[in-house]
C-alpha cells in the first residue's frame, strides 16, 4: 500500500502515536527541570532568608581593614561574598562569631568565596579584642571599620544586627538574613556552593515568608 493509500485509521494512530511520544519527552523534562529546582532550592527554602531573588545589586563601598587598608566590595567581584554586620555590644553577634569563624573555614578551599565582616565598633582595637576574645584566636576572616555607619546604615539600611548579605560574583544580592544562624550548616555550604556554580534559587522572601508563584516549592520542601 503506498502512502497515498494508508488508512484513515493508519494515520490516525500514527498521529496518537507521535502525540503520545511529544507527551512523554515534555513531561520527562519537566520532571528533569522540577527536580533540577528542587535540588538547587532545598538549601535556601530550609534556611528561610529574610530576603531573596530580587536581583538587586549590592552598593559598592569602600571601607579601611583593622590594620588601616582601604577595601572596596567592588573589589570581590568574581567571588561569592558573606557579608556579616555585626558590633561588640550584640549579643546574638556574638553567639554566632564561632559560626562565622567556622564556615570561614570550611570555605578556604573555595578561592572563588569570601568571608566578610564589618564592625560597627569605634575603633579596630576594639573589635579585634573583641574578635580575639570570643574565637580565641585571631579571625580567619577579613574585617573591616564602619564606625560612622555610612556603609552599614546609609547603603544598607541595617540598625539590627547580626545581619548577613549572601552576594553572587556579579555582585548580586541573593539573600538576606537577619538574626543568627547556624553559618557552618550542610545547607549554608550547599547553598554557596549553587550560587559560585553560577545556580541560585528564584525563590522569592520576603519579611522572612516565601511568596510568588514558587512559594509552594519551598512549602512542599519544608512539608509546609
Amino acid at each position: 500500500m503506498s502512502a497515498s493509500e494508508k488508512s484513515p485509521l493508519s494515520l490516525v494512530l500514527q498521529l496518537g502515536f507521535v502525540a503520545a511520544a511529544a507527551v512523554a519527552v515534555y513531561s520527562f523534562v519537566s520532571v528533569a527541570q522540577e527536580g533540577e529546582l528542587r535540588r538547587r532550592c532545598s538549601p535556601t527554602c530550609l534556611l528561610k532568608p529574610t530576603y531573596a531573588a530580587y536581583e538587586k545589586k549590592a552598593p559598592d563601598f569602600t571601607l579601611e581593614d583593622t590594620k588601616g587598608a582601604k577595601v572596596a566590595l567592588s573589589s570581590f567581584r568574581g567571588k561569592v561574598v558573606v557579608l556579616n554586620f555585626w558590633t561588640k555590644t550584640c549579643g546574638p553577634c556574638m553567639e554566632e562569631m564561632p559560626e562565622i569563624a567556622d564556615l570561614a573555614r570550611i570555605l578556604r578551599p573555595m578561592n572563588d568565596v569570601v568571608v566578610l565582616t564589618i564592625s560597627t565598633d569605634e575603633t579596630a582595637k576594639d573589635a579585634t579584642d573583641t574578635l580575639r576574645s570570643v574565637l580565641r584566636e585571631d579571625p580567619p576572616f577579613q574585617v573591616l571599620m564602619d564606625p560612622n555607619l555610612e556603609v552599614v546604615k546609609g547603603k544598607f539600611g541595617t540598625s539590627l544586627y547580626p545581619e548577613t548579605w549572601i552576594i553572587d560574583k556579579d555582585g548580586v544580592i541573593r539573600a538576606r538574613f537577619d538574626g543568627a544562624k547556624d553559618w557552618s550548616s550542610a545547607a549554608i555550604v550547599q547553598m554557596l556552593d549553587h550560587i559560585r556554580g553560577g545556580g541560585f534559587c528564584p525563590v522569592e522572601a520576603r519579611d522572612g515568608r516565601f511568596v510568588g508563584d514558587r512559594a509552594r516549592l519551598c512549602d512542599a520542601i519544608n512539608g509546609g
